[in-house]
């Protein structure tokens, strides 16, 4: 075992704390250079910008426990209302800023938000009334009727922070929404202790190769775990310097490698196969100080990481984990003797993992009831570590069906070899993965029935070069309705209205009748053989 010690005792230990240390620590430093409007804060400058915005929540009414949401793009904004909002004793919530009306009021109703920060860019067209728990708005850039400028937050004011009632293991830090193994979108409560022990496990020996000197370029987005606590929080946590770019965009990205002095990013195969082909065009510099990527979010085929590094001399190291795992529970190693760039790696100090032989899985057994896998042969992972969620906000069925007995059900299929070494094989849970983007079918799904024409559906993901999984609708229709190419388009159109791209079908199949079992569920396997 390689990984055995945390880089420090996480216990009792909150988040935005840490944060507020290294500003103190690294003052006159460049902490965020955000590329979307050129500004450059020292971590002085941000320290002291969260603790104002931190009494600005206070003093427009944020009570300890109530749940702040926060509806932008990567942003200087984002960051300092994601650590003022801790330390006011609010939970921030995080959006997709590329959300649709009906995505942002269930997450907003859901989540029970008393206040949301956004931009009027973002909310244009989007009706926000009638929202229970809703009492504030506010805008960073661009103004929206009814709207209160961020400004406001920023001026002085002369509030107190609340005490803390609860520990760290029990405050909650976050609540980022995920699909999960299955189903409409839950809010992952993560506490403190979560998100700081899995930064202290990256940190750790032998495990992600980060440090104060490193210029971390990052357009993944931050309302997403892996941007969000595998990037920023150890970056800012370090005393690095986080270049922040609101979306993956190649001639920016290849410009700040150079301007900034890039030495490492995080990425996703779709955006790797694309740093490829640029690379191929001639298009990717040579002179670059990038010593290593980190891929994740979806699995990486080992030709793309060969190519990658092939042409960019850039070495490549795999991790895995979820949003429930705050979220890495594996990574890979770029030391030549345990290089492995097909492989997830090694858990995690502190992650216990088990590859569990069955197929067919009682919901109440237990890991220690059941047949490990042999070396190399696949089975289910389940794990336990001090990263793992709470559990699913207000939902505690869907947790007991992923937790339990203190282990989380990934419903991934994966091998293990003697080397200890993890890779994945296959998902026994319905998520579809499109470019990185987790999917789940019951939302597009619930979407579709709602069109007039629509008797039933399935939704599946399609395997594809680029993007990884394509989502693919298969519909039923209601008598008195003719299929083809308009209702085809008339459908897709549908569903972009309410849901935002990457969740949309790209391929609408008609047929008489979805398969189902005895009990109604979608054999969502049977139309998966009809796609290869």
């Amino acid at each position: 075992m390689l990984r055995t010690e945390l880089f420090a005792d996480p216990h009792n230990v909150f988040l935005h704390d840490l944060i507020l240390d290294s500003c103190r620590c690294n003052a006159q430093k460049i902490a965020l250079i955000d590329a979307s409007c050129g500004r450059r804060l020292t971590y002085s400058e941000y320290g002291d910008t969260v603790e104002s915005l931190a009494r600005g929540l206070i003093a427009a009414g944020v009570k300890p426990g109530e749940v702040v949401a926060i509806f932008l793009a990567n942003s200087w904004e984002f960051c300092v209302a994601f650590h003022a909002a801790q330390l006011a004793r609010a939970i921030p919530t995080l959006l997709n800023p590329t959300y649709r009306e009906r995505e942002v009021r269930y997450q907003l109703e859901n989540s029970g938000a008393v206040l949301l920060i956004t931009d009027g860019g973002n909310i244009e067209g989007i009706n926000l009334a009638g929202l229970p728990n809703l009492r504030r708005l506010y805008t960073t850039r661009q103004p929206a009727s009814g709207a209160e400028p961020f400004a406001n937050l920023l001026s002085p004011a002369t509030a107190a922070y609340p005490k803390l009632a609860q520990s760290s293991e029990q405050t909650l830090a976050a609540l980022p929404y995920s699909s999960g193994t299955t189903g409409l979108p839950k809010g992952v409560m993560l506490s403190h202790y979560n998100l700081v022990a899995n930064v202290y496990q990256l940190l750790g020996p032998n495990a992600a190769i980060l440090n104060s000197a490193d210029n971390i370029l990052c357009c993944l987005p931050l309302y997403h775990i892996y941007g969000l606590n595998v990037i920023l929080n150890p970056a800012l946590m370090m005393g690095a310097t986080l270049v922040l770019v609101p979306r993956f965009n190649v001639p920016m990205l290849t410009k700040l490698l150079i301007d900034e002095a890039i030495t490492m990013m995080p990425l996703v195969p779709p955006a790797m196969n694309a740093l490829c082909q640029a690379a191929e065009a001639g298009q990717f510099p040579r002179d670059h100080k990038v010593r290593w990527v980190k891929s994740g979010a979806a699995p990486l085929a080992p030709d793309l990481a060969r190519r990658f590094t092939a042409l960019t001399n850039i070495l490549v190291c795999q991790g895995y984990g979820m949003t429930e795992a705050s979220p890495v529970t594996h990574v890979g190693f770029i030391e030549p003797a345990l290089y492995h760039p097909d492989s997830i790696g090694h858990p995690l100090a502190q992650t216990d993992c088990r590859v569990l032989a069955q197929s067919d899985i009682d919901p109440a057994d237990t890991p220690d009831d059941l047949t490990e896998a042999l070396a190399g042969q696949p089975g289910e992972l389940v794990m336990r570590g001090p990263q793992f969620m709470l559990g699913y906000w207000k939902e505690p069925q869907a947790t007991a069906a992923v937790l339990r007995d203190g282990w989380f059900w990934s419903g991934d299929i994966v091998t293990r070899d003697c080397e200890g070494f993890y890779r994945v094989v296959d998902r026994r849970k319905e998520m579809i993965k499109y470019k990185g983007f987790p999917v789940a079918p019951a939302e597009v799904e619930s979407v579709l029935l709602e069109h007039p024409a629509v008797k039933e559906c399935g939704v599946v993901g399609r395997p594809d070069a680029v993007a990884g999984e394509i989502p693919v609708a298969f519909v039923a229709l209601r008598d008195g309705f003719v299929d083809g190419k308009k209702l085809e388009a008339e459908l897709c159109a549908f569903v972009a209205d309410r849901l935002t791209h990457y969740k949309q079908p790209r391929e609408i199949r008609f047929v008489d009748a979805v398969p189902k079992t005895a009990s109604g569920k979608i054999l969502r396997r049977e139309l998966r053989k009809t796609l290869s």
